[in-house]
């Protein structure tokens, strides 16, 4: 077997969440798909974020696939990783709103084959500060790939066109070869053994050798990776529309901005390892202070587009602040045969979070009588940091109310 501490090996691990987060890709197409197909703002939104709803549905059913047909994690990988990449390509073909929305559909289904899997993994294979430095380097995966897609499919849509946006997609069966090529396929490397992290003691009194169940904290994760991600892909699909609207209807700029913004999250998740080993469960406050600052620079820039991309430029490196912070309390408040299914739960948050970010940032426009058009598009953002600092707050309280018990 191939030796996990090899960096290649690592390398062949984290390349699966390379594609991850390419549902995201083509961001700056939205105003180009929503003229082309003649949609509405929300649904152009729902063409991104449609493949969270099939992830939150195949991180559940996948485990159970695996068991039923005795399929191992390297194949059911690859399987996800496929689906992808065929997936991915249809609406290259098509201009059928429906079509397309049932590919990303499909889409969707792909990651969610294999993304509980990729994080669960990690968890099982690594102990202590290499396991918090490989959830770091895995969300910083995501991003680069995020950023790599998006840059690719922004290229392709000013030369091409938006249909042409969509080969970004083919990117997968690089992935899928590397990871064939190297990945071992030996289950037996999923033992049960899970060293101690004192991360969790910040919110549970169990010990990690006592720990028979799964802790209520864990439902808590799963509500704050909800919220998180509302307000992260929000800002991610409002900026193409609020670049037109200041910039001009010809404006196709926008691609460039969210790959830059992914460069911070990918710092982020880099530099999760070194400042959660100073900071410890600090960490937490840092990053939802960054979130919080990032929306009101986003939200109040009103026609300053230079404020505008510094609050969307900030808002990456936070999230991968706390999202692996959420990974990496996970082995401590569950049973090891079950980090799999305590996996799943936050992955559900995460992707249902995005799946209804649309929906959740049209109820707040209407809630504040701002129109789904033009600069209302910026209105739910200060509202959203009020909720981050909120959440701080009561985080701050209630791991003291731990201690004290």
């Amino acid at each position: 077997m191939n030796n996990k501490n090899s960096m290649v090996t690592k390398l062949a691990f984290l390349s699966v969440s390379f594609m991850v987060t390419s549902a995201y890709a083509i961001q700056g197409s939205l105003p180009q798909l929503k003229a082309a197909l003649g949609i509405s703002q929300p649904q152009s939104e729902y063409l991104v974020t449609t493949p969270s709803f099939a992830v939150m549905i195949f991180v559940v059913l996948s485990p159970l696939l695996q068991e039923w047909f005795n399929i191992s994690d390297k194949k059911i990988i690859m399987a996800g990783v496929t689906i992808v990449g065929l997936a991915g390509l249809v609406p290259m073909f098509i201009s059928n709103y429906t079509i397309i929305l049932i590919s990303r559909l499909i889409l969707g289904a792909g990651y969610g084959l294999y993304n509980s899997q990729a994080i669960s993994l990690i968890s099982v294979w690594y102990q202590g500060e290499t396991r918090a430095q490989m959830l770091g380097w895995r969300a910083a995966a995501e991003q680069i790939g995020q950023a790599c897609t998006l840059a690719v499919a922004g290229l392709l849509l000013n030369y091409a066109g938006w249909h042409a946006s969509f080969l970004v997609y083919a990117f997968a069966f690089v992935v899928l070869f590397f990871f064939a090529m190297r990945v071992p396929d030996d289950s037996k490397a999923q033992d049960d053994s899970v060293a101690e992290d004192d991360l969790a003691e910040e919110l549970t009194n169990e010990k990690p050798q006592d720990i028979t169940k799964i802790s209520p904290v864990v439902y808590l994760l799963v509500l704050f990776a909800f919220l998180l991600v509302v307000d992260y892909v929000g800002m991610e699909n409002r900026f193409p529309g609020l670049s037109v609207a200041i910039n001009g209807e010809q404006y196709t700029g926008s691609s460039m901005f969210l790959s830059l913004m992914l460069i911070g999250a990918t710092l982020g998740g880099i530099c999760y390892g070194p400042i959660n080993k100073r900071l410890g469960f600090g960490t937490v406050y840092l990053g939802l202070g960054l979130m919080a600052l990032s929306n009101f620079l986003f939200g109040f820039a009103g026609h300053n587009f230079v404020v505008m991309v510094i609050g969307l430029l900030l808002i990456g490196f936070p999230l991968q602040l706390v999202s692996p912070l959420i990974f990496n309390l996970l082995p401590d408040l569950a049973p090891a045969k079950r980090q799999p299914l305590v996996t799943s739960l936050c992955l559900i948050g995460f992707n249902f979070g995005s799946f209804f970010s649309p929906t959740i940032g049209q109820w707040t426009n209407n809630l504040l009588g701002q129109p789904l058009s033009g600069l209302g598009l910026a209105a739910p953002f200060p509202v959203y940091g009020i909720v981050l600092i909120l959440i701080g707050i009561i985080i701050f309280f209630a791991s003291r109310h731990a201690h004290k018990a």
